[in-house]
């Protein structure tokens, strides 16, 4: 198949379906977007993309990897989300007691 065959269905599909302002490449960054947002390394997106480098890929998608101060605070809500959950469990306990 040729790039033009994919093009042409690209473009024939998305005007039936009424969205004629995506672009065959939007596909390719949301689908890049929800790799990373899944966790996938960086190799691992470069090679479903099909980049000729890790560094490519870095250099598109690299503001969409968390950071370590991202990953830190995310930690840090774990934690406390853990924490506060036997005192929820515990008012809910005594609140379901209180209305029987």
């Amino acid at each position: 198949m040729h790039n033009w065959s994919v093009g042409h269905w690209w473009r024939k599909t998305r005007q039936a379906a009424g969205y004629d302002g995506i672009r065959h490449h939007d596909l390719r960054h949301y689908y890049a977007s929800g790799l990373i947002a899944a966790g996938c390394d960086v190799v691992t997106v470069q090679r479903a993309l099909g980049h000729s480098s890790a560094g490519v890929t870095l250099n598109t998608y690299s503001h969409l990897w968390p950071t370590a101060e991202d990953r830190t605070r995310a930690a840090a809500a774990s934690m406390m989300a853990e924490a506060l959950e036997p005192a929820v469990e515990a008012g809910h306990r005594a609140g379901s007691s209180l209305a029987d």
